[in-house]
C-alpha cells in the first residue's frame, strides 16, 4: 500500500488542526480554566467531531451542501450563532470564579466537544477538496476505511497534545494570573470567528 498519500493528508491535515481556529482556542481556554480532567474528554470530543466531518465527506455530504447551497448557508447560520452564544458565556464568565473542575461529568464534556466541531459545516467542504486531491481515484471501502481511520487519529492525537500541554501546571497558573484578559481575549476571537461563519458566502 502506497502511504504517500496518507502522509500528504496528515500533514495537511495538522496545519489545518492548528490555525486558529474556534475549536482550538475552546480546547486551549478548557484546558487552562479546569484543567486536564475536564479538558482531555472535551478535546477528544472535538477530536471526533472534526474527524465525523470526514465521513461526512466521504459519504458525499459535500456534494449536498453544493447542490443546496441554503442548506449549507443554514448550517453556517446556525454554527455562528452557536460561537456567538459560546462567545456571550465566556466574556459574562471572565470576571467570575471558576467552579470546581470535577463538576464537568465525561459525557457532558465530551458531547459538548463534539457538538462545538458539528457546529462548522466548512470543514466538510474542507476534508471533501483534501480526499479530492490526495485520492483523486474513486475508494473502494478498505481504502475509505484507512482515510477515515488517518483523520480521526490525526484529530485526536492533536487534540490531545493541546490539552495535556496547555493544563500543566505552569500554564495554568499564568492562566490565572491574567484569567479575565485571557477569558475577554478568546470570548473576542469567538466572537469574530461566528460573524466570520455567519456573514462569509
Amino acid at each position: 500500500m502506497d502511504l504517500a498519500p496518507y502522509l500528504v493528508m496528515i500533514s495537511t491535515l495538522s496545519l489545518a488542526i492548528l490555525s486558529p481556529g474556534p475549536a482550538i482556542i475552546a480546547a486551549t481556554q478548557t484546558a487552562f480554566a479546569h484543567g486536564r480532567d475536564r479538558a482531555l474528554p472535551y478535546g477528544l470530543g472535538l477530536a471526533v467531531g472534526a474527524s465525523l466531518w470526514c465521513l461526512f465527506a466521504l459519504m458525499g455530504l459535500a456534494v449536498l451542501f453544493r447542490l443546496h447551497p441554503a442548506l449549507f448557508t443554514g448550517m453556517k447560520v446556525l454554527g455562528g450563532v452557536y460561537l456567538l452564544w459560546m462567545s456571550w458565556g465566556l466574556w459574562r464568565a471572565a470576571t467570575m470564579p471558576l467552579p470546581d473542575a470535577a463538576d464537568g461529568r465525561f459525557g457532558r464534556s465530551f458531547w459538548g466537544g463534539i457538538v462545538l466541531n458539528l457546529s462548522n459545516p466548512k470543514p466538510a467542504l474542507f476534508y471533501s477538496a483534501l480526499i479530492l486531491s490526495v485520492f483523486p481515484e474513486p475508494l473502494g471501502l478498505l481504502r475509505q476505511i484507512g482515510v477515515y481511520a488517518a483523520c480521526l487519529a490525526t484529530e485526536l492525537f492533536w487534540y490531545a497534545v493541546v490539552v495535556l500541554a496547555m493544563s500543566t501546571a505552569l500554564m495554568r497558573t499564568r492562566y490565572f494570573s491574567a484569567k479575565s484578559w485571557i477569558d475577554r481575549g478568546a470570548a473576542i476571537a469567538l466572537f469574530a470567528l461566528g460573524l466570520v461563519l455567519i456573514l462569509k458566502p
